[in-house]
């Protein structure tokens, strides 16, 4: 670029003068521009005008192709069989937008502002100023599809995997249980429980590769979002903060009621109950939303598989956000090699003490499956709820100060529950 202006400039001094000659040279001088023929037939002198038409001198000045208006100082510069202003040039060879005067510019094409809702394909909304604060339109985070605000809440269905809204254009498939699906998404989905048993078998290896090897047999089942909600409320879970629930792993739980306090009363003693729920050491079977891309069950289900690793092995009354922070970080983990899997290529999925390989059960992914898995994982990172979001930061943070260890760091999640605990009674 630089070798370019500098031949221009040179090209530009030796131009200017030559032409500054030339335009010279085209001006008649004013005495000379009449003179007198005498006539053969006649004995008369006759004034003759020895002006020619100027077009035919000086044709129309050309059209610069960078800013549309005339070149009529006679300085042009042909480049791309257009002509062109210098200064227009320099600024198209600097990628500059083109110029219509010296104050006025015009964006350019990748500056210009979308015109069309992804959703209505209608014009955008303009600025609407309320309290200092101005939305134009929304913008996905991730996806980057701008749309009205309006569709948020006018019963446009949106996937429940990748979280687009539904074009007008598209149609997308009702899974009967309240849920949407894209079909983009549709093509990658695990719509039953038979589909899913490969899934379950890997899921089962990477545990055993990262040394938490889990030899319990217990049934994985996909189902409907209502037999999810269901289970949920038997199991007794609190959803603290209104998560939608995807899993849930199933164990044994005892209705134990214990003393709390008591008091003698003459020769009686009177005692204070409290009922309190003790989880067991045994895992029935977990339970996973259908209809979802193999990938998200893969994630789903590596979550719920670390929770009944913990629940086989005694650990109990673990902090809630540390050991949901933990399942999302193995969730995550399982993520990490997916978008690179491809038949008979091992892939390492361990952490630093393991080397250990897993390899793909389904292939290569497709472009749109591998533009998924960096979704999910952009959700599992950026996730603002207090034990999901906040949780799987702390326990990810800690996994680096313990140079990705997972028994030093869950021995650290321990010995924080037990400090929690202890503060709290």
């Amino acid at each position: 670029m630089s070798f370019l202006i500098s031949w221009f400039s040179s090209w530009f001094k030796t131009n200017t003068s030559s032409s500054k000659a030339k335009k010279e040279s085209l001006k008649l001088p004013e005495p000379d521009s009449k003179r007198f023929k005498k006539s053969k037939n006649k004995s008369k002198t006759e004034q003759v005008d020895d002006r020619v038409d100027e077009e035919d001198v000086n044709p129309p000045p050309s059209l610069c192709h960078g800013c549309d208006l005339a070149i009529d100082d006679g300085i042009k510069f042909d480049a791309f069989n257009f002509p062109w202003h210098p200064r227009c040039f320099i600024l198209h060879s600097q990628q500059q937008p083109k110029v219509k005067s010296d104050t006025n510019l015009k964006p350019t094409a990748t500056n210009k502002k979308p015109k069309n809702c992804y959703v209505c394909e209608k014009k955008l909304p303009r600025k609407v100023r309320k309290e200092g604060k101005s939305r134009e339109y929304k913008e996905d985070p991730f996806w980057k599809e701008k749309y009205c605000p309006c569709h948020d809440g006018d019963g446009t269905p949106k996937c429940c995997s990748c979280e687009r809204l539904e074009c007008h254009r598209t149609k997308y498939v009702n899974l009967e249980d309240g849920r949407w699906l894209c079909r983009e998404c549709m093509e990658c989905a695990i719509m039953d429980t038979v589909e899913c048993h490969d899934l379950h078998l890997e899921i089962r290896e990477f545990f055993e590769s990262i040394h938490m090897k889990i030899d319990k047999e217990f049934p994985l089942l996909l189902v409907e979002k209502q037999a999810l909600n269901k289970a949920e409320k038997e199991e007794k879970i609190d959803n603290h903060y209104g998560m939608v629930t995807r899993g849930i792993c199933l164990s044994e739980v005892q209705i134990v009621i214990s003393v709390t306090n008591w008091q003698r009363m003459g020769s009686t003693v009177e005692i204070a109950r409290k009922s309190q729920k003790v989880k067991g050491s045994y895992v029935t079977a977990i339970l996973i939303l259908y209809g979802l891309p193999r990938f998200l069950t893969g994630c789903i289900l590596a979550h719920e598989m670390m929770h009944a690793w913990l629940r086989l092995n005694g650990y109990k009354n673990l902090n809630y956000a540390l050991e949901e922070g933990l399942c999302q970080v193995l969730g995550h983990m399982w993520l990490e090699p997916q978008a690179y899997a491809t038949p008979d290529v091992v892939v390492a999925a361990a952490d630093a003490s393991s080397s250990a390989i897993i390899t793909s059960k389904k292939g290569a992914p497709s472009e749109y499956e591998k533009k998924l898995v960096e979704f999910f994982k952009n959700q599992i990172e950026t996730d603002g709820s207090p034990a999901y979001g906040e949780g799987f930061r702390k326990v990810n943070k800690m996994m680096a100060l313990n140079h990705y260890s997972l028994e030093a760091t869950l021995k650290q999640i321990v010995s924080i529950s037990k400090t929690t605990s202890s503060s709290k009674s």
